[in-house]
């Protein structure tokens, strides 16, 4: 059991302990469960207690489905400019809370506080920009190919939208989905990261002071396999949106399948940042920074695998290799430039890349070990002179390990770039304009950042290509998504 001490010492950091929610929500109320079952939640760089929260099961995610159900007739009939006022107000509270909830999330998930802050910036962005797209969901007409008919098109909410966020985002995944799922209409049953759930109840308690209906924001915290499982077999559940690896995407393309259900899905990534000879090495280097080791590199945009072309591969490796050493490791609240990871599968996954890596010839040219911060730290890491075959370079490592190769061609690179199953982002900087063309063409991959790293943002859609993902994420294709197109023919006498 984790002592009333514990529990109660994040809460009181906070200007709103309130904040600090330990319970489920549903329909408008705080749910602790039938059987009182929690969960421990840790702060990944002190290995400290900061809380338990309610272990909902099966029957918890039902009720969760009954009230979103009953709610959504009356939410869908709502007009637009009335559910995009609630957004607005739920922008205001989260914008309001901003420095508790980045609080709560260094608590839980361990980033710098000034990416928690900017993490919570994002995440009212969407909420903000979905709260107009909601009033600019149209009706479309269609010129008519036959004589005595007048026709149009209109998009009209989905149902319930189950959401399943992940730890490393544990605000703006879930605003991101819930923001257009509600614009649109749809009602929102949400499970959060075991992880990191008080993100989560956090904006369910902020939900419910903006005074959304009962029933229409739900966020159910328990068991994965238990919670979301019930959902994908629940008929009422028609659109699942989920962000994660392409493995658990996969499982859940499957367990929908018998109710065909609408899949959103932003699963892995495995980032080439490639570097042409005519690039601009100082931007290519600050750039590379940001690309690899942001969130301490557990992010599925982070780079994850560095392919410089052989003229300035060494130029590139020495300067790369300095700014990441003069990186800082610590915890979150001290803001540093690389904080824990998430758990000890995470850190085992460093070491193994690491060695791995070495054992087939690379060369580590700073980091390459555990940092003495704490159990969960691992330095920032440059492996140079990585083989194709090395582990590092297919698998996604999700942590501060750079790996680095040569390359001699345009069209080598390319198509040691696409050899991968994912194709979520890819990075490139080179100073050749029709180069910059080729690439963006010839990349498999859903979106292109060129000569920059920042691109995401409400109103892009974000999204990949093959076993990346399926749909998009912000921009209007965001809000389409939990949307089914109904066609209208009318007879006219």
């Amino acid at each position: 059991m984790i002592s009333d001490t514990a529990i109660s010492s994040l809460a009181e950091k906070l200007d709103d302990p309130e904040l600090f929610s330990q319970l489920a929500h549903i329909g408008n109320e705080a749910v602790a469960g039938s059987d009182g079952q929690t969960r421990i939640v840790t702060d990944p760089a002190s290995g400290i207690a900061i809380g338990s929260v309610a272990a909902l099961g099966s029957r918890e995610a039902a009720m969760a489905v009954d009230v979103a159900a009953a709610a959504f007739p009356n939410w869908a009939g709502l007009l637009a400019h009335e559910r995009a006022a609630y957004l607005c107000r739920w922008h205001d509270l989260i914008i309001s809370a901003r420095e508790d909830l980045a609080r709560i999330m260094v608590a839980e998930q361990g980033k710098p506080i000034s990416e928690a802050r900017g993490e919570i910036d994002y995440a009212a962005d969407f909420v903000a920009f979905y709260a107009e797209e909601a009033k600019r969901l149209n009706m479309e007409s269609i010129t008519s190919h036959l004589p005595d008919a007048e026709m149009e098109v209109r998009r009209e909410p989905l149902g319930v939208a189950a959401l399943i966020t992940p730890w490393n985002f544990p605000s703006a995944m879930i605003t991101r989905k819930a923001a257009a799922a509600l614009a649109a209409g749809c009602t929102c049953v949400v499970h959060p990261s075991a992880e990191t759930p008080f993100s989560a109840t956090a904006l369910a308690v902020l939900a419910r002071r903006v005074g959304f209906p009962a029933g229409v924001f739900n966020v159910v915290t328990g068991d994965a396999a238990t919670v979301v499982g019930a959902w994908t077999r629940d008929a009422r559940v028609r659109v699942l949106s989920f962000t994660g690896s392409t493995d658990i995407g996969r499982l859940l393309y499957r367990q929908s399948a018998d109710t065909v259900k609408r899949l959103a899905l932003e699963l892995g990534g495995h980032a080439p940042f490639i570097v042409f000879a005519d690039s601009d090495l100082d931007r290519a280097v600050r750039e590379a920074i940001k690309a690899k080791f942001a969130t301490s590199g557990q992010d599925c945009l982070g780079a994850n695998r560095f392919f410089i072309q052989r003229a300035v591969y060494d130029e590139f490796c020495t300067r790369f290799a300095a700014a990441t050493a003069s990186l800082t490791v610590g915890c979150g609240m001290d803001d540093p430039d690389i904080g824990p990871l998430m758990n000890e599968r995470a850190l085992a996954k460093q070491v193994a890349h690491v060695e791995d890596a070495l054992a087939r010839g690379a060369r580590c040219l700073t980091g390459g070990a555990r940092h003495p911060a704490g159990p969960l730290f691992f330095q920032p890491t440059v492996l140079a002179d990585v083989p194709a075959d090395a582990a590092i370079m297919h698998e996604e490592t999700f942590g501060p390990v750079a790996p680095l190769a040569a390359f001699d061609t345009e069209e080598e690179v390319t198509a040691t770039a696409n050899s991968t199953e994912y194709g979520l982002v890819a990075y490139v900087h080179t100073r050749d304009a029709a180069r910059m063309a080729r690439m963006g063409r010839a990349l498999e991959y859903g979106m292109v950042a060129i000569n920059r790293t920042k691109i995401t943002g409400a109103p892009i859609p974000f999204g990949g290509f093959k076993q990346s993902g399926l749909a998009r994420e912000g921009s209007r294709l965001g809000l389409e998504a939990f949307t089914e197109v109904k066609y209208l023919c009318r007879h006219v006498a």
